[in-house]
């Protein structure tokens, strides 16, 4: 064989390479986005740590606005979660709106040495729900005779951080009665993102909330590395999830659920941040609001 013959063979073409994108590509229904916000210093960009890479960071350093994405193939199906780490001084307060209106779930931290950090917490979640019910209300509004929406149901996990922290000024006993008294959307669950105390838990609490699958829980899946699946993101899909889709045992289904932290992402434009926004809006207003997500599975596009 020819050294250019051989080169040629050796690299993907044109065809299997697109072919590779559309396999690593989710449908519009399985893409949701994360936001996780609270105070400064209460451990938010610690715990996304500990959530994509099991690692932290003894050191500070002020997020202005981290954007990650995780890719998953569960039974046989592509989910993507991005991920949305924004900073706890919020100085810009349209970009902190249209946070509230692109994300489908959220994690509010607070820490449990800090009081005020707790009530940031409350006021944060009131502020959401405000927000998607007044979005809600304006799209419901187009029309003559359209009923007045529900409020949107906005999955939520209340993080208690700093667990391992010997003086607190919030009990983990109060933060559990608040979130008690909000809708069965809202959880509360205590960690410590220094010690990897109960980090699984969260996100399997989270995950539980807004009904997706629950093998995107760190625990539920195997962790692969970016070039695993190379030049593909993620390995391609087992032919058996179609054939046995029925008869496949839960443990089974499990192992072979996978995610991968896609490399090199960048975050969406604002452009783009508008059109999720507007789908969503009117994905809500046209009675998408019973979703567990706030979404319509028949309306809902992520333009990415």
């Amino acid at each position: 064989m020819l050294p250019q013959q051989q080169a040629a063979g050796s690299a993907p073409s044109p065809g299997s390479s697109s072919s590779c994108e559309d396999s690593c590509r989710p449908p519009p229904r399985n893409c949701y986005r994360l936001v996780l916000l609270g105070s400064s210093r209460v451990g938010k960009t610690s715990i996304v740590s500990r959530f994509l890479s099991n690692k932290f960071e003894d050191s500070y350093t002020p997020t202005i606005e981290d954007f990650h994405r995780k890719l998953y193939r569960i039974r046989g199906e592509v989910h993507q979660l991005d991920i949305l780490d924004t900073s706890g001084n919020h100085p810009f307060p349209a970009m902190r709106r249209l946070s509230f209106l692109t994300g489908d779930l959220f994690v509010l931290v607070f820490s449990l040495d800090s009081r005020e950090s707790f009530e940031e917490v409350q006021a944060l979640r009131d502020q959401i729900l405000e927000t998607k019910l007044s979005a809600c209300a304006a799209a419901g509004s187009s029309g003559v005779g359209r009923r007045k929406p529900p409020a949107p149901r906005v999955p939520m996990v209340l993080v208690g951080n700093k667990s391992d922290k010997q003086m607190k000024t919030v009990t983990p006993e109060e933060a559990a009665s608040y979130a008690a008294s909000q809708d069965d959307c809202c959880v509360f669950v205590e960690t410590s993102a220094k010690r990897n105390l109960r980090i699984d838990e969260l996100f399997h609490e989270l995950f539980l909330a807004a009904g997706l699958p629950l093998e995107m829980a760190p625990d539920h899946h195997k962790r692969l590395h970016p070039a695993f699946g190379s030049p593909c993101a993620l390995p391609p899909p087992s032919p058996q999830h179609r054939s046995k889709k029925c008869t496949i045992s839960i443990r089974r289904r499990l192992s072979d659920a996978c995610g991968v932290v896609a490399p090199n992402v960048r975050r969406p434009s604002i452009r783009t941040d508008l059109m999720i926004m507007r789908t969503k809006t009117c994905a809500l207003g046209g009675g998408g609001a019973g979703d567990p997500a706030g979404r319509d599975p028949g309306r809902h596009c992520v333009l990415q």
